[in-house]
């Protein structure tokens, strides 16, 4: 028996695309598969937690019926995961989140309709424990819904998933100081004021006391990743210090993002101390340049975000009232503040003397 022969059609470039649509359908039968199953599992679980609840079953049977239900189930089905004692009374929580709360809230606030005709759409799309992690730290059920909506659109980690909602995403979310109804047509701006925040949390940032703005810029630049994780989903980092020059005069702003959501670039300026009026002044005049020497025809009007420590909401409401261009004011927050250099020299030699 001769050499195996090298199959003809392997070189042929009508096999080869063939081959890149074949694997690109089987993979994608796969995300359905595994999103089906996904999804035929929450229903499972929230028909036992419904069950659970309507029957009135561990009150009936008594303390260990948790307990006794996990090992019957664990019992007829060894190979399937999730019947843990934990896990079910995870499932009653499931249940009771949901249907207690919309209970009080009744069909006015428009909630039930979201769980009514399109219930798997709104709750069956993300992992069990994305979902546990919901129902166990949200106060309502719009902020539930407003984390599985976010987790389901960026595709987050359940780790991811925690900080977000340890943050406070969703009280800061679409509360930042701005003018936008001001300076663009009302639907636009709704949707500007979701994209940011109140309070950007920089947390993952390691400053020493008395840091200055460049300090911040350059911290913020080696943790880019970690920041453009902060600011959202959409964010494309598109350059540091970028440089304008208008009639030989040379200018640069902080930093320059565009927004593939709103399809419009982003003048994002850093302040590490109390906002200040003339502020503004300056992130106007980088919006404009942006929309003069950077922005393509088919984008949208650039808008600026100055971020400093801290500010007066009145004196921002004021400031903005006259500003031309679309801009939002916030603030961040920067927990991990290390001493000076000399501090820490200082406590280190004293431990040595006294050693």
């Amino acid at each position: 028996m001769g050499d195996k022969k090298a199959f003809p059609a392997a070189e042929n470039k009508e096999y080869k695309d063939w081959i890149v649509q074949l694997k690109h359908e089987i993979r994608s039968a796969q995300i359905k598969a595994s999103i089906a199953v996904n999804e035929e599992m929450l229903m499972l679980y929230w028909n036992i937690g419904k069950d659970i609840c309507s029957k009135n079953l561990d009150v009936k049977y008594g303390s260990h019926f948790f307990e006794n239900l996990s090992r019957d189930l664990r019992s007829d089905f060894p190979d399937t995961q999730g019947f843990s004692e934990t896990n079910l009374k995870y499932m009653k929580r499931f249940y009771l989140f949901y249907s207690e709360k919309l209970h009080q809230l009744g069909d006015e606030s428009g909630i039930s309709h979201q769980l009514g005709d399109e219930f798997e759409k709104s709750l069956f799309v993300i992992p069990w424990r994305h979902h546990v992690e919901i129902f166990t730290r949200a106060k309502t059920v719009e902020e539930a819904l407003f984390f599985i909506e976010k987790t389901k659109e960026n595709g987050w980690s359940r780790s991811t998933l925690v900080n977000m909602m340890k943050t406070k995403l969703f009280e800061t979310h679409g509360n930042t100081l701005n003018n936008f109804i001001l300076t663009m047509p009302k639907e636009e701006s709704e949707c500007v004021k979701q994209i940011l925040k109140d309070t950007y949390k920089l947390d993952f940032l390691t400053l020493r006391e008395n840091y200055e703005e460049k300090d911040l810029h350059k911290a913020l630049e080696d943790n880019l990743t970690k920041f453009l994780l902060e600011l959202g989903k959409g964010f494309a980092f598109v350059g540091s210090h970028v440089p304008f020059v208008v009639n030989g005069d040379k200018y640069e702003c902080d930093l320059l993002f565009y927004n593939l959501k709103l399809r419009r670039y982003i003048v994002v300026e850093l302040k590490v101390v109390k906002f200040e009026p003339e502020f503004v002044s300056k992130l106007n005049f980088y919006c404009s340049a942006v929309d003069h020497l950077i922005k393509d025809i088919s984008d949208k009007d650039t808008i600026g975000l100055l971020i400093c420590r801290e500010k007066n909401d009145l004196v921002v409401q004021w400031t903005l009232e006259k500003s031309s261009e679309p801009v939002g004011i916030s603030t961040y927050e920067l927990s991990n503040v290390l001493p000076k250099t000399s501090e820490i020299e200082f406590a280190i030699n004293t431990t040595k003397i006294n050693s």
